[in-house]
């Protein structure tokens, strides 16, 4: 039914266990940077990681630093995990976590526990457990999220989906390599491909592509060759940024001339059985400032990677910037955070800045934002 190869299968409860580390963090790009300056800053997205109920009957708990953040983005992007619904299909597998499902009222307080304001969220819902809950769930996840005004990216007819920030129109196209069930049952639902040749380039309907892909392999902290290319052939395409998710772990960055791709930002919240082990639980947002001049296309004007922990704590999670933890199991973060980012990640890029000024300021680059 599903369309993982086998060594994939067969990987999956050892990868789980103890997520790869083999890879080279020096062919890749640093965790934040500052590309240009001085500049005017017109938009700051925050992408998020995979969302999903699983390991949590209550919504989170947020530490502000991270809501701070947040709250201070014009858009925040991230990936519905999980189906919408008011009540379970597949009983057994969503009670042992195999299938996915939230309520409405979860995701809602969830969201507002995280400081993310609804009107200013796109998620999207092109990922292999969009049909956890059957072909009714899907209707009613679509329901739920046009009932909590969030924006929609990743259906089968959706294309490019535009989102207006000031001046500036950002476009979002998604799409799922993998799927948990039939393709069948996935036909005409959910985006199982995006031709990179087909996408508008900038000066087009958009001023920024961005590219929301869910593939490789979870469970593995860099991506896989095949994932590398397809990132290329997107930014050979126009797309100045390509945000990736699926792996359940944090990934690296990359520069591909102007554009940015980043791999994968873990989960957001917790998307795998509740006793996952700690390097699972490092997962990160990636906010990036977005500039613009009269008559040119935006570009990416500096980004980070902010790093944040999952702590479970009964029947919840809670969310800390990686500066709150103490004892061993900050220096076992920290030490795999390096083993993928490089060694000259500093204790810096692991703060999130609580002030206003700051996260806006030199924290990410001169902000000179109208």
């Amino acid at each position: 039914m599903s369309n993982y190869p086998l060594a994939y299968k067969l990987s999956w409860l050892p990868r789980f266990l103890r997520p790869s580390l083999d890879g080279n963090p020096g062919d890749f790009a640093p965790a934040a940077a500052t590309i240009a300056r001085p500049l005017t800053i017109q938009a700051r997205l925050a992408f998020v990681g995979d969302i999903s109920a699983v390991a949590n009957r209550r919504p989170p708990k947020v530490d502000p630093a991270i809501r701070d953040l947040l709250a201070s983005a014009d858009l925040v992007i991230g990936n519905c995990e999980s189906p919408v619904v008011n009540r379970t299909r597949a009983r057994w597998g969503t009670f042992i976590g195999t299938r996915h499902a939230m309520r409405e009222g979860f995701l809602a307080g969830s969201l507002a526990a995280a400081g993310i304001v609804r009107e200013k969220l796109v998620l999207s819902i092109a990922n292999n457990h969009a049909l956890d809950q059957g072909a009714d769930g899907f209707s009613q996840t679509l329901a739920a999220l046009d009932r909590l005004g969030i924006s929609v990216v990743g259906k089968a007819d959706s294309g490019i989906v535009t989102r207006q920030v000031g001046l500036l129109a950002i476009g979002f196209a998604a799409f799922t390599q993998w799927r948990n069930g039939a393709a069948a049952d996935f036909a005409g639902k959910v985006a199982m491909s995006l031709d990179p040749s087909g996408m508008p380039g900038c000066g087009g309907a958009v001023d920024m592509l961005c590219v929301l892909p869910h593939w490789d392999w979870e469970f593995r902290h860099f991506p896989r060759t095949e994932s590398r290319v397809l990132a290329r052939r997107f930014a050979e395409h126009g797309a100045s940024l390509i945000v990736g998710g699926h792996a359940h772990v944090v990934q690296p960055v990359e520069m591909i001339g102007g554009a940015m791709v980043a791999y994968g930002l873990g989960d957001f919240l917790g998307t795998a059985f509740a006793r996952q082990p700690w390097p699972g639980r490092i997962g990160a947002i990636l906010v990036v400032d977005v500039c613009a001049s009269e008559g040119l296309c935006a570009k990416i004007a500096a980004y980070r990677m902010q790093f944040f922990y999952r702590m479970r704590d009964g029947d919840h999670e809670r969310l800390l910037p990686i500066e709150a933890l103490e004892g061993s199991l900050r220096q076992r973060v920290v030490t795999r955070l390096s083993a993928i980012y490089g060694a000259g990640l500093t204790e810096a890029q692991f703060h999130a800045d609580n002030s206003d000024d700051e996260q806006k300021g030199d924290s990410i680059g001169q902000d000179q934002r109208p």
